[in-house]
């Protein structure tokens, strides 16, 4: 496909999607879009507060339209949020365009994020509901992903590098 996004990134919060993202398109002279970046610029308020006030279902309606909008609308890195991938619909939109999961163990995350309660959905035992998200969204991201870049131990530079390489898109 020549129209959408060059790169889209998918994976779990916390594998660096909007750290590489940035860093991609700044490597490729390209613009960068967020879509959870367009839900809280939308909204006027932070994703943690749509989930407390409105609720998953809410807010998961919201990142399908963001989702839907930036894969329609633009043409450079496009990262998307980490459930991104749990509406079907969305999958089907992903198929056949360069997308890229950023794969990262839950000692990385804990590493990266401490798994801390600004996480909605980590709210309660963060180490047993990341290892229960990504049960559920591992075979996802797969599924959708053009190619798989495992971030564990890894710059963000380094991520950029391999994601590069991967799609065969080196300037």
């Amino acid at each position: 496909m020549s129209d959408g996004p060059l790169i889209v990134l998918v994976g779990p919060m916390g594998s660096g999607k909007s750290t590489v993202g940035a860093l991609l398109a700044e490597r490729l002279g390209a613009p960068y879009r967020d879509t959870d970046a367009d839900i809280v610029a939308a909204e006027g308020r932070e994703i943690s507060d749509i989930f407390i006030e409105d609720g998953e279902e809410h807010f998961r309606a919201l990142e399908r339209e963001a989702v839907r909008a930036a894969v329609a609308g633009h043409t450079g890195v496009l990262a998307l949020g980490g459930g991104a991938v749990l509406d079907a619909g969305t999958r089907e939109l992903l198929a056949g365009r360069p997308v890229v999961y950023l794969s990262m163990d839950v000692e990385e995350a804990v590493r990266r994020v401490g798994l801390n309660t600004a996480r909605p959905l980590l709210a309660v035992n963060p180490r047993r509901q990341w290892r229960e998200l990504m049960e559920a969204r591992r075979p996802l991201y797969t599924e959708v992903a053009r190619v798989v870049v495992a971030t564990d131990d890894k710059t963000p530079e380094e991520v950029a590098e391999a994601v590069l390489d991967a799609l065969e898109l080196q300037k």
